[in-house]
């Protein structure tokens, strides 16, 4: 496989066994390698008492990013931290746009920055993951 078709066979793999995106509806609508963009709806249900999606959601989203990008050269990465920064609310009805991008990897270590915007581009959230990665051990397995 080249690096284009193991990132989206990790894609695949992942979304079939990860109940947390498809609970909160999340699609991937991109996936490369170091790169994913992921898109949640904001629903009524991920409104904390403010009627704004609650942040917990929103970190949610851009940490999901952030798994499928590190893990998308198929080897299994875990995230070791992450910080986030909201800058706008989510709104009810919004769609939510998380795109991960790798800044830096060397060794078993990874840094990936994740953009959360809205349906109109504006920034609600800045994310930035650093990742471990468990050189040998493939995310998904290829069959032969």
């Amino acid at each position: 496989m080249n690096p284009q078709q193991t990132a989206e066979h990790v894609r695949d793999g992942m979304l079939a066994r990860d109940r947390a995106a498809q609970g909160l509806a999340m699609r991937i609508t991109h996936i490369a390698p170091g790169q994913a963009t992921i898109e949640m709806a904001v629903r009524d249900d991920m409104l904390n008492g403010f009627d704004i999606c609650h942040g917990g959601f929103i970190t949610t989203l851009g940490d999901t990013a952030f798994a499928y990008a590190c893990n998308s050269y198929n080897e299994m990465t875990v995230a070791s931290g992450l910080a986030v920064d909201f800058v706008a609310p989510g709104r009810p009805g919004d769609v939510l746009v998380a795109q991960a991008t790798e800044v830096s990897q060397a060794g078993r270590t990874g840094v990936y920055d994740v953009t959360i915007r809205n349906q109109k581009g504006e920034a609600i959230a800045l994310f930035r993951g650093r990742s471990y990665c468990m050189k040998g051990r493939p995310t998904v397995p290829v069959q032969a």
